[in-house]
């Protein structure tokens, strides 16, 4: 518990730590943004007043200095706008669409939304204003937090996939290892069982008594077998799902309450599917049960095999409480139950059967308050 706390404590270090250095990353890099921005506003306001130098010239004047300024600027276009109204200098713009006067106008929009213009004053009267808008650096500093928070969403998404991946690996070895475990300690006593049946056979012991705990003895050797391949990749062969869901179907029919209407609906013939008997045999009973238990003992329960072309599916339909829609992909997480006295490993072992050994989907088809749950398996048939 201690290691847990720890472990949960650095965590939210990690997490804190984190926030705090891309916050500080994305402050320093809008303060660099307005500083850049802010050289910018300078080197253009003593471009304009470099080019009121040069309307200012006469045939005397040295202009070596003020071409000089001028000439420095190769990347910031500037669009200066006589008095008049006309175009006066521009640079940096395309040449051909500065002639298309709507062009113009969308220009002088965005420059004037991305910059101040400045006013070029000579003899105390307005000679033209200058527009200018962000060099392409500018441009590109501008979406560069964005392409950091891309970064950082990324790799929070790397970290996660990582820690979600490992937590399920762990999970599944647990799995594993307690359902090995569990057919390691069944096994001794199931061992043990068998010798003493064989000695009650020779005792005056009443026949049906023997054959019922011989029932026993094997329903405990299937349990045996459902954890031992649970805890391993089971191998799948060729079996006839109508056949292996009717068995199963029977053999709860016969130990369920009389209040329990039990009915099957399965198609003539055979439909094969790879299927681990023990492991199938485990989720109809799962599914069965579960419903037995939201119908409260008493109602109809229906099986129904249905094939299509290269799937069969399988239907499981009780007529008990139903469930809400936000419990519809919950109810296989492990731990989740709805019960009072519920673990929530039933439906959640059902899915891994399914989906993980068998390659197949199991869904809540459908359900509805007071009138009951569909539950839908969905597998390949063999070719």
């Amino acid at each position: 518990m201690i290691f847990t706390k720890h472990s949960n404590a650095f965590r939210w270090v990690i997490i804190i730590a984190s926030f705090t250095i891309v916050s500080l990353i994305l402050w320093k890099t809008y303060e660099f943004f307005q500083h850049f921005k802010e050289e910018e506003r300078a080197k253009m306001e003593i471009w304009s007043f470099a080019q009121t130098e040069l309307i200012d010239s006469d045939v005397n004047t040295n202009l070596d200095l003020t071409l000089k300024v001028l000439n420095t600027n190769t990347s910031t276009p500037v669009l200066e706008i006589n008095n008049d109204g006309s175009i006066g200098s521009h640079l940096n713009i395309d040449e051909a669409k500065i002639k298309n006067k709507q062009f113009v106008e969308k220009l002088i929009l965005r420059f004037k939304d991305e910059n101040t213009p400045i006013e070029v004053i000579y003899d105390g009267k307005l000679n033209s204003i200058i527009y200018y808008g962000n060099s392409p650096l500018l441009n590109k500093l501008k979406y560069y937090p964005l392409a950091l928070l891309l970064i950082v969403f990324l790799f929070g998404a790397v970290i996660f996939f990582f820690y979600s991946s490992n937590k399920n690996a762990t999970q599944n070895k647990l799995w594993s290892g307690m359902a090995k475990e569990t057919a390691h300690q069944i096994g001794t006593p199931l061992s043990s069982l068998i010798g003493w049946t064989e000695i009650l056979k020779t005792e005056e012991v009443n026949p049906d008594y023997i054959v019922e705990i011989e029932k026993d003895v094997e329903r405990l050797k299937t349990i045996t077998e459902r954890f031992s391949k649970i805890g391993s990749l089971p191998t799948l062969e060729t079996a006839d799902i109508i056949k292996e869901t009717v068995e199963s179907y029977d053999y709860l029919k016969a130990r369920s309450s009389k209040l329990i209407e039990f009915e099957i609906i399965t198609p003539n013939g055979e439909i094969p599917v790879e299927l681990n008997k023990q492991l199938y045999s485990w989720t109809i009973e799962n599914l069965v049960k579960n419903a037995i238990d939201a119908m409260k003992g008493r109602g109809k329960l229906t099986i129904e095999i249905s094939q299509l072309e290269n799937n069969v599916k399988v239907s499981v339909k009780d007529t008990g409480k139903g469930l809400s829609k936000k419990h519809f992909t919950k109810i296989f997480e492990p731990g989740f139950t709805t019960k009072k006295r519920g673990w929530g490993l039933g439906l959640s072992l059902t899915r891994r059967i399914i989906e993980d050994f068998h390659n197949g989907k199991i869904k809540v088809l459908e359900s509805e308050k007071d009138k009951g749950t569909t539950i839908q398996i969905n597998l390949k048939r063999s070719v």
